[in-house]
């Protein structure tokens, strides 16, 4: 009889990918309460992706789930080979599984379409049948008609209509040259506005509105492979910050391929932000000036393609972008999200059905009579719910909790039929509970892993800011133990919300706390969760984001056994500049720091994302070189004492592209200031790679002990 070795923390967490991998995904319900349809892989450590269905009203009289398409059987197990479009979608929306990884259904869901390899295919969900469709590739973003008859999709910048049975496939657009795509979107709208579709059925089914995506004026850059010489940089079209985006129009398209352009002032509205097209209005667009303090509501009319605005929205700082909205409601009134009086409120019509006490994250269904939302504690909270996400109904008679218990909970819903997923401080995981008119019918079993460690995080707020905070200690620490060296371990900055009532978000940060570390997740102004004010404090200030770091840990110095003289941090994307900004901006209160994929040079990072907080460099370059790491302003803390710095960066990363790491080495080395660069050949934003992925945390910890010797 053999004994199976546990494995360690980090190769467990590469391997499961997070504990994301045999984790239910992605639900769909049918409109007629009887289906439930989600992705899971075959368990823990499988990244192949499966279409399921859960049948509600099966002959055996209680829930029944079955599989619905099988990667490996539909393509006889060959190795999966992604285009270089398909990878980069799957670089925006941070995907690292396998198998299938999205799919798309008709109104009635009845017919799910996927790809795999570039491949089309379509799954009878009420069959349980699937079969390759035989289109041109490779194909990307398959959805079919809302009436299940035909299947859109788009093929080397070209979008393309084929018949539920693969008949009649033609070509509705087709790119004009090299420089342009129908039907895909572009990289700012995937990366920064959470826009990943590029066109959109008819509710009729009779037509399409389309993305025409021109790049181009984008300025090109080159990701190369030095590990490779042999191999051709990767060139990439990328908008910095101060230069051109891709030039987006839009255009309805009959399934004859007859055209009419959909008609707005893009000059002055140049973001396509948000599409929405169902049977309760006319197509409704949310287009946004290229400063983000603008934007309009606008109704397209679909015989002429002329719009009418519907709405205005202004803010003298920026306005944010929301999952959900803006959507008709059933009986014709606007949906949308929107900052009035100091609080993120829901507005249906003129009327914002919510205050102060909730804090508006997405609008996740809306019914006959209701507002389904996720929402997290407002500032005017009477009980503020450190690290909660709870889901509301809400209409005009007032507001009502869905989900129960502390926790992080979200919801997809269709007509009676909730599926409610719910995750908690004390267990792994989240679990999904199938609602029928409110009472559970059924539970979605989930296969990913049991970590092998457990996170016990103290969730607290910090300093006169209230910042919102979670401490983790050692196993087994006693107060005989004396102070700890403190590992700061935030993201820190926009859109990075951190302290969550749940387990898994902390599970590295308890890793490197059973090193011998007191470990403080911090969430101070920048991040989401809390109220427009607390986000827009850092417009033109990034080093704010800085400043809550250090007053978290100055004020929780009191209540845990944090060694003051000990100090570092950690950070990947932004958490990696805020990580860098720390040791070279303020060595008197941190003394080592791991950086990964520090944003150095601002003036490199794309439009939409810096332009929002700094505006546009030509005309505020103090804004740039104040709050950069490698410009005049910035390389002035380099008269600061040294203090230990590890720079991690992956060659292939075509978001914060690996420059921004050379040039801050570059510039330390000028100094003759002593620093540690570790590249990633071949490794992209995400670092999904398992071996990687384990390594990096052996290595990050490493340096850390290193660099924090017990005094």
């Amino acid at each position: 009889m053999t004994t199976r070795l546990q494995l360690s923390f980090p190769r467990q967490f590469a391997r499961t990918q997070r504990f994301t991998l045999g984790a239910p995904r992605a639900f769909t319900v049918s409109p007629d309460g009887s289906r439930v349809v989600f992705l899971r892989s075959a368990s823990g450590t499988d990244r192949a992706g499966r279409l399921w269905v859960l049948d509600l009203d099966s002959e055996a009289r209680r829930p029944q789930e079955r599989l619905a398409a099988d990667p490996g059987a539909l393509t006889g197990g060959a190795e999966e080979r992604l285009s270089a479009q398909e990878r980069a979608r799957r670089e925006r929306s941070r995907e690292g599984s396998a198998g299938i990884v999205g799919y798309a259904v008709d109104q009635a869901v009845e017919l799910a379409a996927f790809t795999l390899s570039g491949r089309l295919f379509a799954a009878e969900l009420r069959a349980g049948t699937a079969r390759e469709l035989p289109v041109p590739g490779p194909v990307i973003d398959p959805r079919p008609s809302p009436d299940g008859r035909h299947i859109a999709y788009v093929a080397r910048g070209a979008l393309r209509v084929t018949g539920a049975e693969g008949e009649e496939d033609r070509a509705l657009a087709e790119p004009d040259d090299e420089h342009t795509t129908y039907g895909l979107a572009e990289f700012i709208a995937a990366e920064e506005m959470d826009r990943s579709r590029g066109f959109w059925w008819a509710p009729e089914s009779d037509r399409l509105l389309v993305a025409r995506v021109d790049e181009r004026e984008v300025r090109r850059w080159w990701i190369s492979d030095p590990a490779h010489p042999d191999r051709e940089p990767e060139q990439v079209a990328y908008p910095a910050a101060g230069t051109p985006n891709a030039q987006v129009r839009l255009y309805l398209v009959t399934l004859d391929g007859e055209r009419r352009e959909v008609g707005w002032d893009r000059s002055r509205y140049p973001y396509l932000a948000r599409v929405h097209w169902s049977a309760a209005g006319a197509p409704l667009l949310l287009v946004q000036s290229r400063d983000q303090r603008t934007q309009l509501y606008l109704a397209v009319d679909t015989e002429t393609g002329v719009t009418r605005t519907v709405h205005v929205d202004e803010d003298r700082v920026w306005l944010d972008l929301f999952p959900g909205v803006p959507a008709w409601a059933p009986d014709g009134r606007l949906v949308r999200i929107a900052d009035e009086g100091g609080a993120r409120v829901l507005a249906v019509g003129d009327r914002a059905l919510t205050g102060g006490q909730l804090q508006l994250r997405a609008v996740l269904d809306i019914g006959e009579s209701d507002v389904l939302v996720s929402a997290a504690a407002g500032e005017e909270a009477t009980d503020p719910e450190i690290g909660e996400i709870h889901v509301y109904r809400v209409n005009e008679l007032g507001i009502e909790r869905v989900s129960e218990g502390p926790g992080v909970h979200s919801a997809v819903r269709s007509g009676r039929i909730t599926v409610l997923a719910s995750s908690r401080t004390e267990v792994s995981g989240a679990s999904v509970q199938v609602l029928r008119e409110g009472k559970p019918v059924a539970t979605v079993a989930s296969y990913a892993e049991r970590p092998v460690l457990t996170a016990r995080v103290r969730l607290c707020e910090a300093g006169a800011l209230r910042i919102p905070c979670g401490v983790l200690l050692p196993e087994g620490y006693q107060e005989s133990d004396g102070p700890l060296p403190v590992l700061m371990d935030p993201y820190g900055g926009p859109h990075g919300q951190r302290v969550f009532a749940a387990q898994n978000p902390y599970l590295t940060s308890q890793w490197f706390a059973d090193q011998g570390f007191a470990v403080i997740v911090a969430d101070g102004r920048g991040t989401p969760g809390r109220s427009p004010g607390w986000e827009k404090a850092i417009k033109d200030n990034f080093p704010l984001t800085l400043d809550d770091q250090i007053e978290a840990l100055h004020a929780l110095a009191g209540a845990f056994p944090l060694d003051l003289g000990r100090v570092g941090i950690r950070g990947w994307s932004y958490g990696g500049y805020l990580a860098a900004m720390a040791v070279l901006r303020r060595p008197d209160v941190f003394h080592a720091a791991v950086a990964g994929a520090p944003v150095s040079d601002l003036r490199m990072y794309d439009t939409h994302y810096t332009e929002r907080y700094l505006g546009d460099p030509a005309e505020r370059p103090e804004a740039y070189a104040a709050n950069s790491l490698v410009t005049e302003d910035g390389l002035t803390a380099l008269e600061n004492p040294a203090r230990p710095l590890m720079i991690i960066h992956g060659l292939a990363d075509d978001n914060v592209v690996a420059a921004h790491t050379l040039r801050l080495s570059s510039a330390l080395l000028a100094a003759g200031r002593a620093h540690e660069v570790l590249p990633l050949s071949g490794v992209t934003h995400m670092t999904p790679q398992e071996q990687i992925a384990e390594n990096l945390l052996l290595l990050q910890v490493d340096f850390l002990k290193r660099s924090l010797p017990r005094r």
